[in-house]
């Protein structure tokens, strides 16, 4: 007879995710001291958040005492293409992987929770399910759940699914058998490390989010040093360097999710057009699209980041009909974009 956690592997998958590991709320004994250090050294830039609730996010078993297991799922969201293709097309923005579609918090959350459901009609319990938006510290659960490890460039890796995967949890009450914890398998490759374009790792699994193209196109309000922003290249929302250029990824399953897989418009889109987007477009646009959270004036600016490294005459036009928007930092973007411009005409850096 099947026990409760075969059964349980079995409805995850059916429910569309592609692995299901389980581990206790206990077994990550060394997120305190990493995010302690991460804090301490300001990685986390503006993402207050990271410091509220440490309490909860450094240990797990925190969070809901009565919690005897965690299940750790993930769903592949693995591109058909080379995402690092799309940074030829100057004259189109890159938007990451798993932004080309559907929020994923939306689509999984829904899974997670049709799959607690299950659990509890099964075998009882109380459960609560986690995707990304509570200060749980997903990715060493998933290490320690044998879901993946995370490698040098702080991302879970999997030995199945490469790295790229969403994740997300289940707490419950129930007492399950817990899975091997993962071994880190990067050994001495360095490619993820090498290929980032503004540094962001100051060493191997650790990560200098101030630096980190993800960070300063989504989470970063107002203007991006003027440093870093030539670095940023077409990239408009996110950034999949770091993940495209992993070996492991020879082994990774196809998104079986539609509506995970690229809308066409969102596939090296024209910065022309994006770049006049009002706030009532960019709302119709970006509809249950994860690019909504950021609000038109950021990813206005960033569209203009990249019309500044475009190097085309073409879009100097585009960049000056917003050097009198109404937003500051869209103003400030667009007045840098036509003078790196300019110098680009005039053979100049800048």
């Amino acid at each position: 007879m099947d026990t409760l956690a075969e059964k349980l592997r079995a409805q995850a998958r059916a429910e569309g995710f592609d692995a299901c590991r389980i581990c206790a709320p206990d077994s990550v004994p060394q997120v305190p001291a990493r995010l302690e250090a991460f804090l301490a050294k300001g990685y986390h830039g503006q993402m207050g958040w990271l410091a509220e609730r440490t309490h909860w996010r450094a240990n797990p078993a925190a969070l809901w005492p009565e919690a005897r297991s965690v299940i750790m799922l993930a769903v592949s969201y693995t591109p058909d293409t080379d995402p690092l293709a799309a940074l030829e097309h100057k004259k189109a923005g890159t938007v990451s992987v798993y932004a080309q579609n559907k929020d994923y918090h939306d689509l999984i959350k829904k899974a997670l929770k049709r799959l607690a459901r299950w659990m509890i009609a099964e075998a009882g319990g109380e459960v609560k399910v986690f995707v990304d938006t509570a200060p749980v510290p997903e990715k060493a659960l998933g290490e320690a759940a044998g879901l993946g490890w995370q490698g040098k460039h702080t991302n879970l890796v999997s030995r199945e699914l490469g790295n790229w995967f969403f994740i997300g949890s289940i707490f419950t009450t129930l007492e399950l058998p817990k899975d091997t914890p993962e071994q880190d398998h990067c050994g001495s490759c360095r490619n993820c490390l090498d290929i980032c374009p503004t540094q962001a790792f100051p060493a191997p699994y650790k990560l200098d989010a101030r630096r980190c193209i993800s960070y300063l196109t989504i989470e970063h309000h107002g203007p991006v040093d003027e440093e870093l922003r030539p670095l940023m290249g077409n990239r408009i929302y996110g950034c999949d360097d770091c993940l495209a250029v992993c070996p492991w990824n020879k082994f990774a399953v196809e998104a079986r999710e539609m509506r995970l897989k690229p809308r066409a418009d969102l596939q090296s889109p024209p910065l022309a057009e994006l770049a006049l987007l009002d706030d009532a477009m960019f709302r119709e646009r970006f509809s249950g699209s994860p690019i909504k959270r950021i609000g038109r004036n950021r990813f206005v600016r960033n569209v203009l980041y990249a019309i500044g490294n475009s190097g085309s005459a073409a879009l100097r036009e585009t960049a000056e009909r917003l050097r009198t928007d109404e937003d500051e930092t869209v103003r400030d973007a667009a007045d840098w974009a036509c003078k790196r411009l300019q110098s680009a005409a005039n053979g100049q850096d800048g």
